[in-house]
């Protein structure tokens, strides 16, 4: 199974993944190729690999990534043969993606599992992304205003969890994933 896990900047998609790591679920986590410049506490390869640009079109050029995007002046990409080997070895593969991915690659493999990250309230996420003190000035107001944006591509995601308790969120994706392999007739994501 292929999940896609998105949802606007700050809503809380790397403390979902770290917890569900934590509580060892049985997942193949991708880990996103980016030009973005690794923040403190960041490791490379297990948060992100982080790439220089040059590398980055390289990949993209070579076909080595399933989808790319340009998000708030840096590059992200979902390396292919990552997921690829975790599904040919039988893996649920899970991938985080901002909202602009996510619509991607929902195009590209309409069978994977797509599920929304959403905040309790508008409020709720700009205070989480005043707290983690990452954008400030003109910076902080383009995150605001993109996710007020992307909580409008809520449609193209076939599930919301709403991320107001980190352990119920989790428990709410882990039925959604039971859930789905509980279908009569499974879905079958190919790349």
């Amino acid at each position: 199974m292929l999940v896609i896990l998105s949802g606007p900047s700050g809503v809380g998609k790397d403390a979902v993944l770290g917890r569900m790591r934590e509580l060892a679920l049985p997942f193949h986590y991708v880990v996103t190729v980016t030009t973005r410049p690794q923040r403190y506490g960041e490791v490379d390869g297990q948060d992100y690999y982080f790439v220089s640009l040059q590398e980055f079109t390289s990949m993209r050029d070579g076909s080595k990534l399933l989808e790319w995007a340009k998000v708030y002046g840096n590059y992200y990409g979902v390396p292919r043969e990552q997921v690829r080997k975790a599904m040919e070895e039988g893996r649920d593969v899970i991938a985080k993606l901002d909202v602009q991915g996510a619509s991607t690659f929902k195009r590209l493999v309409p069978q994977a599992v797509g599920i929304f990250l959403a905040p309790p309230s508008v409020e709720e996420l700009w205070n989480r992304l005043r707290a983690r003190k990452t954008e400030q000035g003109r910076d902080f107001e383009i995150r605001v205003q993109r996710s007020q944006e992307e909580m409008q591509a809520l449609p193209i995601f076939d599930y919301v969890v709403v991320n107001d308790d980190l352990d119920r969120a989790v428990c709410q994706i882990q039925a959604i994933i039971t859930a789905e392999k509980c279908r009569v007739v499974p879905r079958q994501a190919e790349l």
